[in-house]
């Protein structure tokens, strides 16, 4: 056997036996544009069929306020888009291309929730979302020619998060500048605040090896943020957990916070809502009222992609 035979097989087995020496990537999609018109949607245990620019209207509906500025839904709408193909592309779902569940996929209101919601302000409300969609129909962001997995959020508190924060680290989802403040954002700080034995019996959950023995306000320790400002990591009782984890351990809007022992009591203040990856939809608002276009926002929040159109033939 060649010398360089053997350096390869050595290479492919430890591979196999050491994965961590793998790169952690995001799995790219198998399908390449262009992609049918028609969704499968599932809806609870039902699949519904639908033509993909009718379904994404009823995702900006659920993702998006209607009252939001045209190119900011301009903006989610290709960003819904992108992700619906990518999640086809990816074959997510055994049964369809996407779910209706947000804690899974994206979501996604029908006409009845619509009229539900809205009441007299429907007609209005769907005529803009409905432009939105038109007027960016057959865009998708790509990159390398393959749909994007375009994440998305609520707000940022002045950066959004790098994707390797949280999943798979891909190049086009890094962080960057988002204008998000106090005076722009509803309830852009929240605060969340628990007894010590409530504190405590929360995190002893998820690690019972955790030493709360001392007095409380020496339960906390060193906190680690990234590059975002975003807590990355937290020592509490002697074990170090993830922001993520805190983040859905004590159910806060998003991993940008602080926590002190005040008053008797554990408080969590909590800058922004989402994971915060990829599009910050208040921080689109903002651009899209201080003159960007979708085109431009969408370059901001997804940097090193290209906006492909008339993807579906």
């Amino acid at each position: 056997m060649k010398r360089r035979t053997r350096l390869a097989w050595l290479v492919f087995a430890l591979g196999l036996l050491l994965p961590e020496l793998r790169p952690r990537v995001a799995p790219e999609p198998e399908r390449a544009l262009p992609v049918p018109a028609q969704i499968r949607l599932l809806v609870g245990d039902e699949v519904r069929e639908l033509p993909l620019e009718e379904y994404l209207v009823g995702v900006l509906a659920g993702e998006m306020p209607a009252s939001f500025e045209p190119e900011a839904l301009k903006a989610q709408a290709v960003a819904a888009r992108s992700y619906t193909l990518y999640c086809a592309a990816g074959h997510r779902h055994a049964e369809a291309d996407i779910c209706a569940d947000p804690a899974h996929c994206q979501s996604w209101l029908d006409e009845t929730a619509l009229r539900r919601r809205w009441g007299a302000a429907y007609d209005g409300n769907l005529a803009r979302l409905r432009e939105a969609v038109e007027a960016t129909a057959g865009e998708c962001l790509c990159y390398e020619g393959r749909p994007v997995f375009a994440a998305f959020h609520a707000s940022s508190p002045g950066a959004t998060e790098d994707c390797g924060a949280i999943w798979n680290p891909l190049p086009y989802l890094v962080s960057v500048p988002s204008p998000e403040s106090a005076e722009t954002v509803p309830d852009y700080l929240s605060r969340r605040c628990l007894e010590p034995l409530d504190f405590r019996d929360t995190l002893l959950s998820a690690h019972p090896e955790a030493d709360f023995s001392g007095p409380a306000e020496r339960w906390i320790g060193p906190v680690e943020r990234d590059a975002s400002g975003r807590v990355a990591q937290i020592t509490l009782g002697g074990v170090v957990f993830r922001g993520t984890a805190l983040r859905s351990l004590f159910s806060l809007r998003s991993t940008a916070f602080t926590l002190a022992y005040e008053g008797g009591q554990f408080c969590f203040t909590v800058t922004g809502h989402g994971h915060g990856v990829g599009l910050s939809q208040y921080g689109a608002n903002i651009y899209a009222a201080a003159g960007r276009g979708y085109r431009e926002i969408l370059a901001h929040y997804y940097p090193g992609t290209t906006l492909e159109s008339g993807v579906f033939g």
